[in-house]
């Protein structure tokens, strides 16, 4: 008697439980979200290695990029909010070097808040952007020293020529998008401010020393003893992305900008382009390539340009009919 009354209020309880989880493909309705998120984390790592009797040539070394993208996607009626983040940062050692190199450092937050206007590809827009590095950069260099016994060595050397978060660049636009989707889109913002913002060890200056004031070069663009630089101009910003083979995707991302009050004609460039390979879902290979001209910074283009293979991680799934 007792175990056909345990025996029944077991199957009652599982009953009663089993009755309350409704599958997911079921007519349960999930109720629509305005947010989606996704990322994608990458690792290339690279090693080499000759002993001393290897007569083709080579020098012993290792490097490793680490990079991060995150998307963070708000859409409600004709309000639209798109937010990247974008982390990348390498280094490398090579055999007999004295220290490490960095390969890439580069963090980057870019959102913008579009408002559609009558159901068109246009919207009303603000666009804020963050752009900065983590760790110091040196420019390297060899020196001789004399030693005791009269002898000379060469020495490796550095100087610090930037610093952690210095330069950091805050800028804010209001213009106009438009958005195709979000896979290509153009922003165009003619009243934009910027902020330039730097470590005053690099802008210190002696006024008492007019050789140390006369050789003073502005420390991307902010003058001495000041450690930030307002500038009120006009910027530009396209954003493309598209499959040109199976598993192969290019990305090109373009950003101008103008300032009004200094020199407008000498328009600052960052031009990026990406090529992306997937392999399988969890080896990708990549090919990427920058550009930067900012005459505040040096006289000249600045390149970057990075090919790897290496581990992915997808973090979260991109929705495939969200604008």
């Amino acid at each position: 008697m007792k175990v056909s009354l345990l025996f029944l209020v077991f199957t009652s309880s599982y009953l009663s439980f089993a009755q309350k989880q409704v599958p997911k493909d079921s007519t349960e309705v999930t109720k629509p979200t305005n947010w989606a998120s996704w990322g994608r984390a990458s690792f290339i790592f690279n090693q080499s290695a000759f002993n001393d009797e290897w007569q083709g040539g080579g020098v012993t070394n290792i490097s490793g990029d680490v990079s991060l993208t995150y998307d963070i996607q708000y859409k409600k009626d004709k309000l639209s909010w798109d937010t990247r983040a974008l982390l990348e940062f390498g280094l490398s050692q090579v055999k007999d070097q004295r220290f490490l190199r960095k390969t890439t450092d580069r963090f980057e937050v870019t959102s913008i808040v579009g408002n559609q206007i009558n159901k068109s590809f246009w919207n009303y827009s603000t666009i804020f952007n963050f752009r900065t590095q983590l760790i110091s950069g040196y420019e390297f260099s060899n020196k001789e020293e004399v030693n005791p016994d009269g002898s000379v060595s060469t020495i490796q050397d550095r100087t610090e020529i930037s610093g952690g978060f210095s330069p950091s660049y805050f800028q804010l636009g209001l213009g106009i998008l438009w958005k195709k989707s979000k896979s290509l889109n153009l922003n165009v913002a003619p009243a934009t401010t910027r902020l330039i913002t730097v470590s005053s060890r690099f802008t210190d200056v002696d006024l008492n020393d007019p050789a140390a004031v006369e050789s003073y070069d502005p420390f991307f663009g902010v003058e001495a003893n000041k450690t930030a630089r307002w500038e009120v101009g006009a910027s530009l910003r396209g954003y493309s992305k598209l499959e040109v083979a199976k598993n192969i995707h290019m990305e090109n991302v373009l950003s101008l900008y103008s300032d009004y009050l200094d020199e407008p004609e000498n328009v600052d460039i960052d031009f990026t382009f990406n090529l992306f390979l997937k392999v399988n879902d969890y080896i990708s290979g990549n090919f990427a390539f920058q550009t930067i001209y900012d005459d505040n910074t040096i006289k000249g283009f600045q390149v970057r340009q990075v090919i790897g293979l290496g581990f992915k991680y997808a973090l979260g799934e991109k929705p495939e009919k969200q604008a």
